[in-house]
């Protein structure tokens, strides 16, 4: 009996423990992204010619940056 209630408190543990991993690792993609990467990408495209392709992009980017920081 004191192994099954060990062993539940485990899968719990362990479980929320997985869970915080999970967001740790979401937020620090989310800010990966939209800090290092995507400036890197948009520098990319300017610098290889395809300021057709990056102008839109930024003008997107940041509608919509300016409508979720509203919310």
């Amino acid at each position: 009996m004191l192994t099954l209630l060990f062993i539940i408190c485990l899968f719990l543990v362990f479980g929320k423990l997985f869970v915080f991993g999970i967001k740790a690792t979401w937020g620090i993609f989310k800010f990966l992204m939209t800090v290092v990467f995507l400036p890197l990408i948009l520098i990319g495209l300017v610098v290889l010619g395809l300021i057709y392709i990056a102008f839109p992009l930024l003008i997107i980017i940041g509608i919509a940056s300016f409508i979720v920081s509203r919310n």
